[in-house]
């Protein structure tokens, strides 16, 4: 009789799930995302932060309460297919493949931008190829260099939120949050910055890889939110505080100019490690998140089977790794950090749709109901509040993705 095909390990306690949590969120959101937040917002940005904040915290509650229903690999495409049915499943995981894939080419480009920006894309793809293989060593490793990660920029953004808040050339003034770009405006600007709040989702994604996750992950997913929310928050004011609004908007490296701005430039060379650094938790965290996706819909048949194979020494999906890794070293190699960033955010907003309207599902009670709601809302006004290109963009991949299912999946995935 032959035995059981290896599967993935439950080895992960609540610390290691905030950690990688927080990995993702950190590095995505202070680096990547503040720069084309305020571009769009303007004075607006601490409002669009908010707003980016409420609609987090709704997506977290209801996938926290799916994950605590369905501790499975594929966070919610698995949510999806046993509320919804198998095509919102398959379009959630879709939607979080794709959209989370065009995160990764942003991530490993913000690594190159930090740490080589003359060969940006060059550095990226090491970088890719580089956490690819750390992947492929085992969860608790990942989660290891996670946690070394987040201590290192978790350092360097108190050094730079002290720096610039005690800077004499800081400016209160910019600090005000007239709506200098409007409505239209913040509302962009929160559907940018959504990108660096969607980093929880992969804590829900390795269900199966964390102890008692029906407790561990509803308890790790508001926790890593509600720090990065904090983390956010005061790096916001102290670069706004240092650049104004205006010089944010414009600028491809705000952490770095801010504390040149505030008079410290022997700083920026740390800053700048920094930002590597934290580029790479979050990329190393979401290759995580991508795999596991693709791991699940490759179970069902909505991927290429082979991809559903788990490595019988490290057990982890080490062709599923593979494959995300190849694709997105190519994406890091000819992608544009913005359109990227934009692209991702629709994506992931359409995944979060799904997830508040399976949660929706649970429990008939209009008090319970009211969270998934608002988080639906809140994801389809920001969806389409993005750039036109984004939103353009986002659609078509997902009709794509829906047509396939269409002409190959009519039935249910065996």
């Amino acid at each position: 009789m032959s035995s059981p095909p290896p599967g993935l390990r439950r080895t992960l306690g609540v610390r290691d799930a905030v950690v990688i949590g927080l990995g993702s969120m950190i590095g995505a959101g202070v680096f990547a995302a503040l720069g084309p937040a305020a571009r769009a917002a303007g004075t607006g940005l601490l409002p669009a932060l908010a707003v980016a904040a409420v609609v987090a915290y709704c997506n977290a509650l209801s996938s926290a309460r799916l994950a605590a229903r369905y501790p499975q690999s594929g966070g919610t495409y698995v949510y999806g297919r046993e509320r919804l049915g198998a095509f919102w499943g398959y379009l959630a995981g879709w939607a979080f493949v794709v959209g989370k894939t065009a995160s990764c080419a942003a991530m490993a480009l913000t690594v190159g931008v930090y740490a080589w920006p003359g060969q940006a894309h060059a550095v990226a793809v090491a970088a890719v190829v580089a956490l690819t293989a750390v992947n492929y060593g085992g969860v608790r490793k990942s989660a290891r260099l996670t946690r070394v990660i987040v201590a290192v920029v978790l350092a360097v953004l108190a050094s730079v939120v002290v720096v610039c808040l005690t800077s004499g050339r800081a400016g209160p003034g910019r600090l005000d949050i007239g709506l200098s770009s409007g409505a239209g405006g913040v509302l962009q600007a929160a559907g940018l910055l959504f990108f660096a709040f969607a980093g929880y989702a992969r804590i829900a994604t390795l269900g199966e890889e964390v102890r008692d996750p029906a407790r561990t992950i509803p308890r790790a997913i508001p926790v890593a939110l509600g720090i990065a929310l904090v983390v956010y928050a005061c790096v916001a004011v102290a670069v706004l505080s240092a650049l104004g609004a205006d010089a944010l908007g414009r600028s491809g490296a705000p952490l770095a100019d801010a504390v040149r701005a505030a008079g410290v430039p022997a700083l920026v060379p740390v800053v700048r490690v920094g930002a590597a650094v934290a580029a790479l938790g979050s990329l190393l965290a979401l290759i995580l998140g991508v795999s596991r996706t693709t791991l699940a819909m490759a179970r069902d048949g909505r991927l290429p089977p082979a991809l559903a194979a788990v490595h019988p020494r490290f057990a982890v999906p080490h062709r599923a790794e593979l494959a995300v890794g190849a694709v997105v070293a190519v994406a890091a190699a000819t992608v544009d950090v913005r359109g990227a960033i934009g692209f991702s955010s629709f994506g992931v907003l359409v995944y979060y749709a799904v997830a508040n309207a399976s949660a929706w599902t649970l429990d008939p009670a209009p008090r319970a109901r009211v969270v998934p709601v608002v988080g639906v809302l809140g994801c389809a006004v920001l969806a389409f509040a993005l750039p036109v290109v984004s939103v353009v963009t986002g659609a078509a991949v997902l009709a794509v993705g829906a047509l396939a299912y269409a002409v190959r999946w009519r039935s249910p995935a065996p």
